[in-house]
């Protein structure tokens, strides 16, 4: 069974602790927070990836992406070629009125487009001024951190394996063959010297009808 008052003593054991330690105080906006790496501030945009996908704006759950784009025809690169049209980025806003900073937009985007920055100093004293237009999200780009370095012990990725892998046997192709020593299997036979029979030796027969006798060690019959 409890003591009664344990609990207010313990109560005021923590406050007399806490009464006994500095007070550290920080002096925003004169000191700025040290923010984790991965704080969710804003979004920031790099505009030369954007393609007008619409995926961000389509998965977007509160809809507060807002994207407008005209197309422009290529010419042709090489003479006789096809013409090609494109999506020109005519404005990107996102109202931070309504993001609940998910994160779904950063996610979906293909071609890495949408960051996260840690700016949070964006209030505004009207509701309508947090719609940002893609001048302020660029803005924010350049405050992104970067990437945190790799874990030098993680598998690598696939996509990388397989380009090394196809990347060293075209450097291995490239590189001329080694010269091999006479004798070695596939290796050029040297030249024959003189008198020495350079085709393959032929078998002699043995000496029958009208046939001369082989002659002898002193040039007469055997």
């Amino acid at each position: 069974m409890p003591i009664p008052g344990s609990g207010l003593a313990k109560g005021l054991a923590v406050t007399l602790r806490t009464m006994t330690k500095k007070t550290v105080t920080a002096q925003y906006p004169d000191v700025q927070p040290e923010l984790p790496p991965r704080t969710r501030g804003v979004i920031g945009l790099f505009e030369e990836n954007c393609t007008v996908c619409m995926l961000c704006a389509r998965e977007c759950p509160d809809w507060c992406i807002y994207i407008d784009s005209h197309k422009e025809t290529v010419p042709a690169a090489v003479e006789g070629g096809r013409e090609r049209s494109r999506n020109v980025l005519d404005r990107f806003a996102i109202d931070f009125s309504l993001c609940m900073y998910c994160g779904i937009c950063i996610e979906v985007c293909p071609f890495d487009a949408l960051f996260w920055s840690p700016e949070f100093e964006y209030a505004e004293t009207d509701i309508r001024e947090l719609t940002h237009e893609r001048d302020k999200l660029r803005e924010w780009m350049w405050t992104v951190p970067a990437p945190p370095a790799l874990d030098p012990g993680a598998e690598e990725p696939k996509e990388l394996a397989a380009a090394r892998k196809t990347a060293d046997k075209l450097a291995a192709a490239a590189q001329p063959e080694p010269p091999t020593h006479p004798g070695e299997a596939g290796a050029p036979r040297p030249p024959a010297e003189s008198g020495e029979a350079t085709g393959p030796a032929r078998p002699t027969r043995p000496a029958g009808d009208g046939d001369s006798p082989p002659a002898g060690p002193a040039g007469g019959a055997a």
